[in-house]
């Protein structure tokens, strides 16, 4: 049983990672459809909340029928770290996470994300501050170590729980690697197995299949697995895994409808928390990875990707639903 603090998750929760301009609410709320049992905010900026910049303010934004959700900051500064907490707490997320893995230059160059890596010592001071502000369980994402050589994710995960962190999310990739290569869940479950955590250590990394996770959550003992990149445009990814641990079978693919369903969700759902020149703007960068596979595609997805009337685009997209109502990526040759 995975808990965080007094918050249950089940047996063998599945989480949503957190991504950049990808785990918004729209999206969140097609991942939950789909059996997502705890999700993320995209990371805010600490800096920006203490300054109130509107777009790190609007990424606090929870609903009710996304919970429980965890709010993810990043920074590298001590006074807006510590200052944005009572921020976050007033959002009443079930639990606020920090980004320790984050592995893009811009943030590196400000001293965050998977930088902290290269100096444990102010990674856990500013984490014992946030601890001792928050209302609710702190917990962490991170990665494996910062290079090849430094893979110090043992030291960080022990020093973490000894302040009082409440659960530790794990890519199994350095800072260097980016998200080149093959993610290695070795250390992550080594950290399972250690007998000094006693916290619950979630796997990260690759599991795009729900054979992998059956794999992963068997060989490596992981409390739970989160899924990042696999979900965008796939949200069933959630159901397939949850569906072929309990049962070994396999689920067939989304329907056609069903893939329309969701997009068309999605799409309402943005132009309703962006506004609808925003949401129709955004939204283009989806519509790839929800046909992914279809045959012929690209001058549907050209006119979906140039319109900006939000009927014309519904239309397409039962049009879509009418035209491949037969096509299934299980049967395609």
């Amino acid at each position: 049983m995975a808990k965080i603090g007094n918050l249950d998750l089940g047996a063998f929760p599945l989480l949503l990672a957190p991504m950049e301009d990808v785990s918004d609410p729209p999206f969140r709320a097609v991942c939950k459809d789909n059996g997502a049992d705890l999700m993320y905010t995209e990371f805010i900026s600490t800096e920006g909340l203490v300054r109130h910049a509107a777009k790190s303010v609007q990424k606090l934004d929870i609903f009710p029928d996304e919970r429980p959700m965890g709010i993810q900051i990043f920074g590298g500064a001590e006074e807006a770290m510590w200052g944005s907490v009572d921020m976050v707490c007033e959002a009443k997320p079930e639990l606020l996470d920090i980004n320790y893995g984050c592995p893009v230059k811009a943030v590196v160059c400000k001293d965050a994300g998977s930088a902290l890596l290269r100096n444990v010592d102010k990674m856990v001071k500013l984490t014992e501050g946030i601890v001792k502000r928050s209302t609710v369980p702190v917990t962490v994402k991170t990665r494996l170590g910062w290079d090849e050589s430094t893979k110090n994710i043992e030291e960080v995960v022990e020093r973490l729980q000894d302040i009082g962190v409440a659960a530790v999310s794990i890519h199994g990739r350095t800072r260097v690697q980016m998200y080149k290569g093959e993610a290695d869940w070795t250390l992550i479950g080594k950290i399972k197995n250690n007998p000094r955590i006693q916290i619950p250590i979630f796997g990260n990394g690759d599991i795009d299949t729900p054979e992998k996770a059956k794999l992963y959550k068997e060989r490596y003992q992981v409390d739970g697995i989160m899924i990042g990149r696999a979900s965008i445009g796939y949200p069933w990814i959630f159901r397939e895994v949850k569906h072929y641990l309990e049962t070994g079978e396999k689920l067939a693919p989304p329907t056609t409808a069903e893939r329309v369903e969701a997009c068309r969700k999605h799409f309402q759902k943005s132009m309703e928390w962006k506004n609808e020149k925003l949401g129709i703007l955004e939204m283009r960068r989806h519509y790839a990875n929800y046909f992914k596979g279809y045959p012929d595609f690209k001058p549907v997805r050209m006119a979906l990707v140039s319109s900006m009337d939000k009927n014309e685009i519904l239309e397409i997209l039962g049009q879509i639903e009418s035209t491949f109502s037969n096509f299934s990526l299980e049967l395609a040759p």
